[in-house]
C-alpha cells in the first residue's frame, strides 16, 4: 500500500499546482467581474449547490466582512421562493464546476429577465452557465487530487482561492481599510485591537495616583499603594506633568537609601519625561509602546501638557487586546 504520507503530499502538490495555473487566468474577465460588483448598487448574491455551495458560503462571508454586502442563496430554495430576495440592482455569483448544474441553469431566465448581472465561477468556460454570464472566472483544473479523479478537491480549492482573489481585489478597488474591517468584527480580537482607544481604558479623576514635587516619599508610596496602579505621577500645582515614580523606583530607592528614602522628596526620586501617549491613540499601540520599553503604564497628557489620565497594561490585557 502506498505510503499515506506520500499520498497526502501528492494531494498538496496537485492542489498547489492547480492554484499556480489560476494566476494565468487573472485577465480582463476578472477585472470585469470586479467592476461589475464595484459598480453595483445592490448586494452580491452567491449561489451554488453541493461542494460549490459550501465554498460559496465562505466566499459570501468573506465579501460581507470586507465591505461588499453579500449573502448566500441556495439555488434549490431559490426556485421555491427565495428568488424574491434578489433585486435588479444585485449581482449574482454563480458557482458550478461543470457549468451545467440544473438548479443554477433554471435561475438564469429569471436573472436575465430582471437584468441581474451574473459572474460565473466555473471549470467549463464553454458551458451553458459561462455563455450566459456577464463575466467568467475560469477555475478549471488539470486533475482532482483524489485517487479516483472526480471527487471535488483541487477544483474546490481553486474556486475558494479565486473567491479570495476577487474579495481582495474588491478591498483595494473599494478603498476598504483595516479600520473598516474591524467595524465588521466588533466581537473579535481584531475588532478590539482596532476599535479600542486609550481614552476608553485609561484611569482619570480620583483614580489617578498623583503627588507634588515636595511630597515626602512616604506619602508618595502610600499613594502608589492606595491607587493600585504601581506608579504615582508627579505634577505641579497646575497639573503639568513633571515626572513619574514606579514600584521599581521605590525598590531601588530602598536599596540605595534604606529607610531614609521615605524622608526624601518625590522630586529627588522621580523619573522626568515619563513615556506618554495620546488619548485618541489605539490601546494596541499603547501596549506595543509598553512592551518596547518594558514598562507597565503610560501617562496620558492633555494638549497643554497637563495630566489627563493613565493607562496600565493590565487594563489593556483585561480587554483582550494582545
Amino acid at each position: 500500500m502506498e505510503n499515506l504520507i506520500e499520498i497526502a503530499q501528492k494531494v498538496l502538490t496537485i492542489e498547489a499546482e492547480s492554484l499556480q495555473t489560476l494566476k494565468e487566468r487573472i485577465n480582463e474577465d476578472f477585472l470585469k467581474a470586479v467592476e461589475i460588483i464595484h459598480n453595483s448598487k445592490g448586494r452580491v448574491v452567491v449561489t451554488g449547490i453541493g461542494k460549490s455551495g459550501l465554498i460559496g458560503r465562505k466566499i459570501a462571508a468573506t465579501l460581507a466582512s470586507t465591505g461588499t454586502p453579500s449573502f448566500f442563496m441556495h439555488p434549490a430554495e431559490a426556485s421555491h421562493g427565495d428568488l424574491g430576495m434578489v433585486t435588479e440592482e444585485d449581482v449574482v455569483i454563480a458557482i458550478s464546476n461543470s457549468g451545467e448544474t440544473d438548479e443554477l441553469i433554471r435561475l438564469i431566465p429569471f436573472l436575465k429577465y430582471f437584468n441581474v448581472k451574473i459572474v460565473a465561477i466555473t471549470g467549463n468556460t464553454q458551458s451553458t452557465l459561462a455563455k450566459q454570464a456577464d463575466a467568467v472566472l475560469d477555475v478549471s483544473v488539470k486533475e482532482e487530487a483524489c485517487p479516483f479523479g472526480f471527487i471535488p478537491t483541487a477544483s474546490t480549492t481553486a474556486t475558494l482561492a479565486m473567491g479570495d482573489a476577487l474579495a481582495v481585489a474588491l478591498i483595494m478597488r473599494n478603498g476598504f481599510k483595516k479600520e473598516d474591517f474591524a467595524f465588521f468584527h466588533p466581537g473579535g480580537s481584531l475588532g478590539r485591537r482596532m476599535l479600542t482607544k486609550v481614552k476608553d481604558l485609561m484611569h482619570t479623576g480620583d483614580e489617578l495616583p498623583v503627588c507634588f514635587p515636595q511630597t515626602v516619599m512616604l506619602d508618595a508610596v502610600l499613594e502608589i499603594s492606595s491607587k493600585r496602579l504601581g506608579v504615582v505621577v508627579v505634577v505641579d500645582e497646575n497639573k503639568r506633568i513633571l515626572g513619574i515614580i514606579t514600584d521599581g523606583d521605590v525598590r531601588r530607592g530602598v536599596q540605595r537609601y534604606g529607610k531614609d528614602l521615605f524622608d526624601l522628596k518625590a522630586c529627588q526620586i522621580m523619573t522626568i519625561n515619563p513615556k506618554t501617549i495620546n488619548e485618541d491613540e489605539l490601546a494596541a499601540v499603547a501596549l506595543s509602546v509598553m512592551q518596547k520599553y518594558s514598562i507597565t503604564s503610560l501617562v496620558v497628557p492633555n494638549s497643554d501638557g497637563t495630566l489627563e489620565g493613565l493607562i496600565h497594561i493590565h487594563d489593556i490585557l483585561k480587554k483582550g487586546i494582545l
